[in-house]
């Protein structure tokens, strides 16, 4: 039982996680129809900033975040404006090049910057245990879980009282009506990329804070693609739901099933439970668990 509730704890915590950063996945393609492959360095590079301005530029925490947030924003305007727009009424493989392309450069960009070597990250919040039902669990797998729902609440309720987010609602529903009632959908799609890179950073500060910084922060990146299949490409709910389950599938998997499966050499099995589960949805139930049907007649 005590195994089980770290299993859990560790779960919901990397899937909170996973789901703040799908969130800004979600965001973009709402808003534009652009799938984003790049998500995944956007969360790299929020980190790679945070962790320079403390280590290296020793700045205090609330402007180190700031900067890296605002760098995300910049970078994510910077693409929509200079790559995406110029690409709008194109064919969606041009789009889908575009983003892949771009993670290739930034993945170079990395590197060139700040190397192949990982860094531990400055610990921000306790890392101390505490006891849940009898069992040790450490507080920054806690912390953050409560850090990303206080995120989330703040954009449930920007997206419901702001005019801003209520335009981002009508421009994912109806891009020619919002157009007719005056909602400029250029701004709005530029938001979504700064909204984007500014969840990629709170995202890619709590996984380096519990597993530090490195070239392997964009393959956490990847599991953004599970968590929004199986929630649902345009579901803001869905990334909840869907960050859960891949956390606690990765969990469960790599505990239960590896010691069994190293007898036949299959090995990694955390690794590859949350793709398996991103094939059998997408047999399944191709929109995810709450994903729009649109069905369309030629």
């Amino acid at each position: 039982m005590e195994i089980f509730i770290q299993l859990t704890i560790a779960g919901l915590s990397n899937g909170a996680i996973l789901a703040l950063a799908a969130l800004g996945f979600v965001l973009i393609y709402k808003a534009s129809g652009v799938i984003n492959f790049a998500q995944g360095q956007f969360l790299m590079i929020g980190a790679y900033v945070l962790w320079a301005a403390i280590v290296h530029w020793g700045l205090p925490w609330p402007v180190a975040i700031g900067l890296a947030m605002l760098s995300a924003i910049v970078l994510g305007l910077l693409v929509e404006r200079l790559l995406l727009r110029p690409l709008v009424g194109q064919p969606v493989i041009s789009v889908i090049m575009i983003t892949i392309g771009l993670a290739a450069l930034l993945d170079g960009v990395v590197l060139l910057v700040w190397g192949p070597n990982s860094s531990a990250f400055p610990a921000f919040i306790p890392s101390d245990s505490v006891s849940i039902l009898g069992t040790e669990v450490a507080q920054n797998r806690l912390w953050a879980i409560g850090l990303v729902a206080v995120a989330l609440v703040a954009f449930v309720l920007f997206f419901q009282r702001s005019k801003y987010g209520i335009a981002m609602r009508a421009v994912a529903d109806d891009q020619q009506a919002a157009l007719a009632m005056g909602i400029s959908v250029h701004r709005v799609v530029a938001l979504a990329w700064g909204l984007a890179g500014v969840t990629a950073v709170a995202a890619g500060m709590l996984v380096a804070n519990l597993a530090g910084v490195s070239l392997d922060l964009k393959n956490f990146g990847l599991l953004v693609f599970p968590v929004v299949i199986l929630g649902g490409l345009d579901s803001v709910p869905g990334v909840i739901v869907g960050g859960a389950v891949i956390g606690l599938l990765q969990q469960y998997s790599g505990f239960y099933l590896d010691p069994r499966l190293a007898e036949l050499q299959i090995t990694g099995t955390a690794e590859l439970v949350p793709y398996v589960a991103l094939v059998l949805i997408l047999l399944i139930r191709p929109y995810g668990l709450f994903g729009q049907i649109r069905i369309e007649r030629v």
